[in-house]
């Protein structure tokens, strides 16, 4: 072995060494292969064309995708997206910002061969959410110059009414005729070797629960991955080959994530354009994947699907997205065994921390430890480090950079970290727990309150199905807490029963003032709830 590389093994010591070879990061690779592989990354740069050009090596003849179209290889996926490339080239608008591509898609393999294509071009990738409305996409795509749209069909009405007059290309039809090319037409073109003058950006949208999305942009290199997966390998046993269901659009951080975790690995990735939880849980069963990536909500429909499955090959169940309650993870646990990975980050700063499940045992509602030298500490409002408990900003800084929104704003930066807008605490053992948004806290008659905390403890009432805690303004108290609540099947607890319960468990200024009962509360496609 070179010395080089036994230094580096060395310097990532016994136990971050065992989980890449567990992950099949050794995996051998054929001498002419191996050869080609460094010359990916020097053609395209830290981008998803290098990643998917890299897994067409390594694992040509394994399935990449799995979709309601079928499979694809990774030979396949990669001479799709090569053909895509090529097409799309001569089809964007002049040089500059008008360069740049949406991708308006479900989760399918159109939304993949979109990404690996665009990114071999040099150009930046804009990953829209599919929940848009039409002058939500009208502004964006005007603010992010998009020169091409790639969409499906499916969203036509909203493109049209959105004035969108660049050029459009279909990504998924079911069986229409349409007045555009699709990327099944386009990636029939005989590949032309291209060569970026620089890599291109994939630019992420913030979740936009209380106003217009901004895109978030990232300055990726090697050095700011390899901390943050290497924490992945140690602490999320994924394998590689072993199937991975893929739920949160791919669109949102967390779906983009582990796109691109299963494409690295040479994961079968399997897709689904909108989430059924029996199905899911069905297709777990017939593949045998050992990984779901979902978000809390979707954790909450797999339970409630009756007598669904509980396939014994599921291993890790990653979650993330929003808060997840201890109750919700309690009661996973119960059914599907010890498999939660809670990771927590944000759309600018990528994951921060990662929770094992036994960290969710020994600290319920943690969001665990901070990733491989990856800096997070809670300041107060001047910038001070909090001590351990004491609930502050959480800020980060080391790990995946944050190079501002596309529209020129940037975040608060405090000697060299990024503030993320939440508020957490550490514990005694170094966990990281969060608190809330620093938005969402409200002053109640002179006292601070934590939407969060009532949420957590109403949640826990084996007769609530979900529930969600705001604060609206009152001309006595300056705030106070409201709570919306969606009653379990057969239900009767009251408002009377909910607030009794608050008041027993926290202090009174904590009770809602007001309980609301709903038939469902308003989500984004991510999950988290709409503030209105």
């Amino acid at each position: 072995m070179p010395l080089d590389r036994m230094r580096t093994l060395a310097a990532l010591g016994a136990r971050s060494v065992r989980a890449l070879w567990d992950v099949g990061a050794f995996r051998p690779v054929r001498p002419d292969r191996a050869v080609r592989l460094p010359l990916q990354y020097r053609r395209y740069g830290p981008v998803p064309a290098t990643v998917g050009a890299m897994a067409a090596l390594r694992f040509r003849g394994r399935t990449a995708i799995i979709d309601e179209r079928g499979t694809l290889t990774y030979a396949e996926l990669e001479r799709r997206a090569a053909g895509l490339a090529t097409a799309l080239q001569a089809r964007l608008a002049g040089p500059g910002k008008e360069r740049r591509i949406g991708v308006l898609c479900r989760n399918h393999r159109g939304f993949v061969e979109a990404v690996l294509a665009g990114s071999r071009l040099g150009t930046d990738v804009v990953l829209l959410n599919t929940d848009f409305s039409a002058p939500q996409l009208g502004e964006v795509a005007e603010r992010e110059g998009i020169g091409l749209l790639v969409h499906d069909a499916e969203f036509d009405p909203v493109v049209d009414e959105a004035g969108y007059g660049r050029r459009r290309i279909h990504a998924w039809r079911d069986g229409r005729a349409g007045p555009y090319e699709t990327i099944d037409g386009l990636a029939g073109t005989e590949p032309e070797p291209l060569r970026p003058e620089r890599p291109g950006r994939v630019i992420l949208m913030t979740s936009g629960t209380t106003g217009t999305p901004k895109g978030a942009r990232h300055d990726v290199s090697l050095g700011s991955l390899l901390p943050a997966a290497l924490s992945h390998m140690v602490r999320v046993p994924v394998r590689s080959g072993a199937p991975i269901v893929v739920a949160p659009p791919l669109f949102h951080v967390l779906g983009y994530a582990y796109m691109s975790v299963a494409v690295g690995l040479g994961m079968p990735l399997i897709l689904f354009r909108r989430f059924d939880p029996r199905r899911v849980l069905e297709t777990i069963e017939e593949h045998r994947a050992e990984t779901l990536v979902a978000v809390p909500i979707m954790l909450r429909r797999l339970l409630d699907v009756p007598d669904g499955p509980r396939p014994a090959s599921l291993r890790v169940v990653v979650c993330g997205g929003s808060a997840l309650h201890p109750h919700l993870s309690e009661a996973f646990t119960d059914a599907f065994g010890d498999v939660i990975h809670n990771v927590y980050g944000s759309t600018e700063t990528g994951w921060t921390t990662i929770a094992t499940p036994r960290d969710a045992r020994e600290a319920p509602g943690t969001v665990g430890r901070p990733s491989f030298r990856l800096r997070v500490r809670v300041l107060d409002e001047d910038g001070r480090a909090l001590p351990t408990g004491e609930v502050g900003e959480i800020h980060t800084g080391g790990g995946l950079r944050f190079a501002g929104y596309t529209g020129g704003e940037d975040r608060r930066e405090r000697d060299g970290l990024v503030g993320s807008g939440d508020l957490g605490h550490f514990d005694a053992e170094g966990r990281l727990f969060v608190d809330g948004r620093a938005d969402d806290m409200i002053v109640s008659g002179g006292e601070n309150v934590f939407p969060g905390e009532v949420e957590d403890l109403l949640g826990d009432h084996p007769e609530v199905a979900e529930v969600s805690v705001s604060g609206v303004e009152d001309e006595q108290w300056g705030q106070r807490l409201s709570a919306h609540v969606v009653r379990a099947p057969g239900a009767s607890v009251t408002e009377d029963d909910l607030k009794s319960l608050v008041r027993e468990r926290l202090a009174r200024y904590k009770v809602p003032r007001e309980v609301h009962f709903v038939d469902e509360l308003p989500r984004t496609s991510t999950g988290k709830v709409k503030q209105t």
